[in-house]
């Protein structure tokens, strides 16, 4: 008779997700999420493979978690929908007191494109970020919101290294003024 399990995985698993978010890949240890799980390293092991299958999972985790693309492909006026994406980018950048950032810029600075297979998943959760973008600026020039000589496609690409960069000051310096700065920005370029 198969044992069942002793500990629930979801559970688990949102167990390591915030451990990975809050010290990355290499500071985490798999001491480290045997503590914070509860779990014995051979459940670790027998339920989500090694140390870098359970990143994988929690990366993918994450991403589904704090997917903030939606307004974007709301009907309506669609650059108040750009503009309350980027507010909420900035507004979960200075909620979070442990200056975590985001996680998946936090894996491509730690992993950069050493592990094609991470290298992967953060290119794709940006790609998806940037299609949602450029699919909200297309309907913005449809509507008139957006000049007809505005690129969509360079305007989303703009867009997402702006918001991947206050994620990124984020974890330093969270300066309300600076990140505000730099929304009301960008929203002057997409009008101009």
């Amino acid at each position: 008779m198969a044992r069942s399990k002793e500990f629930d995985p979801d559970v688990a698993l949102q167990k390591a997700l915030e451990l990975f978010w809050e010290r990355g890949y290499e500071a985490t240890s798999m001491a480290d999420l045997v503590e914070r799980l509860g779990v014995a390293r051979a459940s670790i092991y027998a339920t989500f493979g090694g140390k870098r299958e359970l990143y994988l999972k929690a990366l993918e985790r994450y991403v589904e978690q704090t997917s903030v693309v939606e307004p974007l492909s709301q009907p309506g006026p669609a650059l108040p929908a750009v503009r309350a994406f980027l507010d909420a980018y900035v507004a979960e950048c200075l909620a979070d007191e442990l200056r975590r950032g985001c996680m998946v810029v936090n894996t491509a600075v730690e992993f950069g494109s050493r592990d094609p297979i991470v290298s992967q998943k953060v290119v794709a959760s940006w790609a998806g970020m940037e299609a949602m973008l450029a699919g909200a600026l297309v309907r913005a020039r449809a509507q008139g919101e957006l000049p007809a000589g505005k690129d969509p496609y360079a305007l989303a690409r703009f867009l997402l290294v702006l918001v991947q960069g206050v994620r990124v000051l984020g974890r330093a310096d969270p300066d309300p003024r600076r990140l505000r700065d730099a929304v009301d920005q960008a929203m002057n370029a997409l009008q101009i």
